[in-house]
């Protein structure tokens, strides 16, 4: 990997970069940037911490990496198996650190929409629903996000619908990296090719960017471990993520 951000290493190192020693982290389903965030984590910091995923896993060490966030092999050599209702009873008893989920749009307050676009009654677009994330988002000490697209249509002034209440701690798009401050969501810095003014333009709510700078570059090992879990850049090809 060159020593700049390709957009879809800046999305999967930014997410990455939200993981602290000791926690216990879960990625779950339709979830392949944290999927391998959370495995790239494993490789490159030399710290430790639990991985839990939507197949089950905890802690697994995969022969192969799968495609799709869901599948079995993220349970081979794994510690033990949990299943939904374990990922949900850790959240209810504040025992889940850090959870990532997906959401179509986002506000400013970081709460997202998983359930439709335009009116409920007469959509323009029926969305899968909140799942899991109904539950997840409001009772995990700390939830992150990431979108591929960076526009106005998905992070906007007001949500279609409310589907997940509580908030995201994070964002991570393939222009910036946002954190949830003072109850809103403010820019932490911006993608290196990117710049304040764009992120600014092409975002539908208003954020604070006090003390926003570009993101630091990626490590050596950092860089090591995508390349290993993306050696033929199978996971960037099908992410298919732009920069506009």
């Amino acid at each position: 990997m060159p020593d700049t951000f390709s957009p879809f290493a800046h999305v999967v190192l930014g997410l990455a970069r939200f993981i602290q020693p000791n926690e216990i982290t879960f990625s779950g389903v339709n979830s392949t940037p944290p999927m391998l965030a959370c495995l790239l984590a494993k490789q490159a910091y030399d710290f430790d911490f639990i991985y839990i995923n939507v197949a089950g896993g905890v802690d697994p060490r995969p022969e192969s990496i799968p495609i799709s966030s869901s599948d079995p092999q993220l349970a081979a050599h794994t510690a033990s198996i949990f299943s939904n209702e374990d990922f949900y009873d850790l959240c209810t008893r504040g025992r889940m650190d850090l959870t990532f989920l997906g959401a179509a749009q986002i506000d400013g307050e970081g709460c997202a929409n998983n359930s439709c676009i335009g009116d409920w009654h007469q959509p323009k677009v029926r969305l899968p629903g909140g799942g899991g994330g109904a539950v997840m988002l409001p009772t995990a000490r700390r939830a992150c996000t990431w979108r591929t697209e960076h526009s106005p249509r998905t992070f906007v002034q007001t949500l279609d619908f409310r589907t997940s209440w509580g908030g995201f701690h994070g964002v991570v798009t393939p222009i910036a990296v946002f954190i949830k401050r003072d109850g809103r969501l403010a820019l932490q810095s911006w993608h290196p090719e990117s710049s304040l003014a764009e992120v600014r333009e092409r975002t539908g709510f208003a954020f604070d960017a006090t003390g926003a700078a570009p993101t630091p570059l990626p490590t050596a090992a950092e860089r090591a471990a995508l390349a290993a879990l993306d050696p033929e850049g199978i996971f960037e090809r099908d992410a298919n993520v732009r920069l506009r």
